[in-house]
């Protein structure tokens, strides 16, 4: 999901590749690296990197996407999913964590951590068919890696 994010910000979106990660985390600080990300993007310098932002960007990411992906674990053991249900299943819920994040998590965090419309409008500043595609990504990553499981594989 991260890399689909980062290569499209550097490619089509012309933003900057490590803009997604300088996004994430203007959640918790100022949102200057990724300001500066899109400028330097602008002016044809596609990789400009922070290592202080870049972090909290990923960690913050991570720990979101974990939260989400316990959540979808819990239900496939409860539900039993095995193989390729297991995988569509991931899909779709790729498809719930987008809903969720983009019109309830991402305004909600804005508003709780002070985050602004960097935050809250995250999805339509991506675009909703890229966040759209990054979130079914993850949900598919997500089924396939329980279904390589052993115990999800009988």
């Amino acid at each position: 999901m991260a890399m689909y994010a980062m290569i499209a910000a550097a490619t089509y979106q012309d933003t900057g590749f490590f803009t997604p990660l300088y996004h994430i985390a203007a959640t918790f600080i100022e949102p200057e690296a990724m300001m500066t990300s899109m400028m330097k993007a602008g002016e044809g310098s596609t990789f400009y990197f922070s290592l202080g932002p870049a972090a909290v960007g990923a960690i913050v990411h991570m720990m979101v996407g974990a939260g989400y992906g316990m959540m979808f674990g819990i239900v496939a053991v409860l539900a039993r999913l095995r193989g390729v249900m297991l995988i569509g299943s991931g899909i779709i819920w790729g498809a719930i964590v987008f809903a969720l994040s983009a019109w309830i998590g991402l305004p909600l965090a804005a508003s709780l951590f002070g985050g602004g419309d960097p935050i809250r409008d995250m999805a339509s500043m991506v675009g909703y068919p890229t966040f759209l595609v990054e979130h079914l990504l993850y949900g598919a990553a997500l089924g396939l890696l329980l279904a390589a499981r052993p115990s999800a594989r009988s």
